[in-house]
């Protein structure tokens, strides 16, 4: 059994290791121009040229959640596409995004800055019985995000494209469920996957229907926001402000707009980072339940785009 490593951007010795030691009956090598097909295949942004040099997969492993990279290039039909379902990075999101609500819940930015100016001045405490906070998004990073928030007794809402039932979250589903999700909503997280159907979904359109001074939390895709519109929407005054971790152009350039807006908070995609032990694992995992004929969660659908 042949493994192809092609993970752009990621230094391939300690990955190399790993696998070897989870799967000691497979060759696993680095893949180059050149080099012989392979069975099964473990990427991260690779390149066409990759997939086109690889006419017997039988399976491709996804080392991320997010997949929308991959499936804009051609694919070899009919072969298995596996996503990492969780990889340690369900843990770091709840601690990202309850970092951001709770930061922008008890104003600790404003704190900073008057510590920084000299100033000793407290603030009345908000009510966090009408600090609802909807998370756009329940699969399985948004469900551990959820059942996070509901530890500090904010009440939760919860919207995704099929209804869904969760102990303790309002749950809301489909376009004729998102107006009534969004209007109660005091801080937004997107957590979901981008597809053609989401590409775009934080645009003005959607934000304004938040109640004005809103926030908004984005750990999914930078597809998903039209940066301008909330760069307008902030600068009215209808959005709070916002705690961004992925955009359209990564790296974010150093003199763009939402680097120097002071109600914008950057960092530079580190939400929720695939950690290798754990993707090692799972890979190894599904890899051979996949060989008996058995099923595999994270199993893309392409025509879904998750």
């Amino acid at each position: 059994m042949n493994i192809a490593f092609c993970c752009t951007g990621i230094a391939p010795q300690p990955w190399l290791a790993d696998l070897r030691a989870a799967l000691p009956e497979a060759r696993v090598e680095p893949w180059a121009p050149g080099d012989a097909p392979a069975d099964h295949a473990v990427v991260w942004a690779p390149p066409q040229a990759f997939f086109d040099a690889q006419p017997r997969l039988r399976s491709i492993f996804n080392i991320g959640a997010g997949v929308d990279a991959l499936l804009g290039l051609r694919l070899p039909p009919g072969v298995p596409l596996v996503r990492i379902d969780d990889g340690g990075m369900a843990v770091q999101m709840a601690e990202y995004v309850c970092h951001a609500a709770i930061g922008y819940f008890r104003d600790f930015g404003g704190y900073a800055a008057d510590a920084a100016a000299g100033r000793w001045q407290p603030r009345e405490p908000r009510d966090r019985a009408a600090f609802t906070i909807g998370i756009l998004g329940l699969g399985v990073l948004g469900q551990r995000v959820a059942r996070a928030l509901r530890q500090f007794d904010f009440p939760v809402r919860g919207w995704s494209r099929t209804p869904k039932a969760l102990d303790g979250i309002d749950c809301f589903a489909g376009d004729g469920g998102l107006d009534d999700f969004l209007a109660g909503t005091r801080l937004l997280v997107c957590l979901l996957p981008l597809t053609p159907d989401t590409r775009d979904i934080l645009r003005r359109e959607t934000l304004s229907r938040l109640p004005r001074g809103a926030y908004l939390v984005n750990v999914a895709r930078g597809g998903h926001l039209v940066e301008d519109d909330l760069l307008a929407l902030v600068d009215d005054g209808h959005i709070a402000g916002a705690t961004l971790d992925v955009f359209r152009q990564e790296p974010l350039p150093a003199d763009h707009p939402l680097r120097v807006r002071p109600r914008i908070t950057v960092t530079p995609h580190i939400s929720a980072q695939s950690l290798r032990a754990d993707c090692v694992a799972q890979i190894a995992r599904k890899l051979r339940a996949l060989q008996r004929g058995e099923p595999v969660a994270g199993l893309v659908d392409p025509a879904r785009g998750y």
